[in-house]
């Protein structure tokens, strides 16, 4: 091969080398890049956890709830400062579910597991992996939403922590009165958000079915003066979970009612009155304030 040839060789020589490095550097950061996308936008349906490792949740949004449905799963965030991210650990045990929250109204549900060895331990939850929105969606000062889809979403939260909150067992002290066989009991009542939970349980220790014709809460005032007299303002459930029409004999119904929150003051308090349909084995179960005032 002569000079001429020789150079020319080497010039075309360090041309591809030169393309090959410049093909490189711009497409492969590109295929990682899209490679960590895919992964990250991965939906995920269950999560495991265990009781030595902590797992990591990052959500697109500040978590504002986070609720799961058994003890054996623990689930903690900041409720005083909203964060991104939430940890969960888990104890030996049968799965459940983890429902949260976001500060928009997002709600996202996975299934939760015990696992002993764990192999991933951060979870980079994206927003298409949301099941819904507790509040309609806006867009340029425009509802998406209809009115039916609000209440359709809120409702479905309310039926989640209500049940949510029948699965515990936690009390709020002995709140219960009854009648001929029939046990009117307040189990528990719990704050979340801008509602007070009531959770009501409806024993009948009879020999007769127990037909159900209403139940309703109160707040009983008593006026001051020489004419003393009580004047009781009913409070609207916003939601009724699992209330029955009948109690057969020999067995118990537990339910929630959802009331937005109120205070009492100490001449206040609320009444729950129990009636019975075609009979008269009615109830009246007094609440102190002090209940009201300081549910869990």
């Amino acid at each position: 091969m002569n000079l001429i040839g020789s150079q020319k060789f080497t010039i075309m020589k360090r041309y591809i080398i030169t393309s090959l490095f410049i093909a490189v550097v711009t497409f492969a950061p590109r295929l990682c890049w899209a490679q960590v996308t895919a992964q990250e936008t991965i939906a995920t349906d269950t999560i495991y956890a265990n009781d030595t490792k902590n797992v990591a949740l990052f959500f697109p949004e500040p978590i504002r709830q986070g609720i799961t449905g058994s003890d054996n799963f623990i689930f903690t965030y900041n409720r005083e400062k909203e964060q991104y991210f939430g940890l969960l650990q888990a104890k030996p045990g049968k799965e459940s579910n983890l429902l949260i929250v976001n500060r928009d109204g997002s709600i996202f549900s996975y299934i939760v597991r015990y696992k002993a060895q764990l192999s991933k331990f951060n979870y980079f939850i994206p927003k298409s992996s949301s099941i819904g929105n507790e509040r309609p969606i806006m867009n340029d000062s425009i509802s998406v939403a209809t009115a039916e889809s609000k209440i359709d979403n809120r409702n479905y939260y309310y039926q989640k922590f209500s049940s949510y909150l029948l699965e515990r067992k936690q009390g709020v002290g002995r709140i219960k009165k009854r009648t001929e066989g029939i046990i009117l009991r307040v189990e528990n009542i719990v704050f979340d958000t801008e509602e007070l939970y009531f959770v009501i349980e409806i024993k009948n220790n009879s020999t007769l079915d127990y037909d159900l014709n209403f139940l309703k809460l109160s707040v009983e005032t008593r006026q001051k003066g020489k004419r003393k007299s009580l004047q009781r303002l009913y409070q609207e459930p916003l939601f009724k979970y699992n209330l029955p029409s009948k109690i057969k004999e020999n067995e118990t119904a537990r339910f929630v009612y959802v009331i937005p929150k109120f205070s009492l003051s100490n001449d206040r308090r609320a009444v729950l009155e129990l009636h019975e349909k075609d009979g008269e084995r009615n109830i009246e179960l007094k609440i102190s304030h002090s209940y009201i005032n300081n549910p869990n």
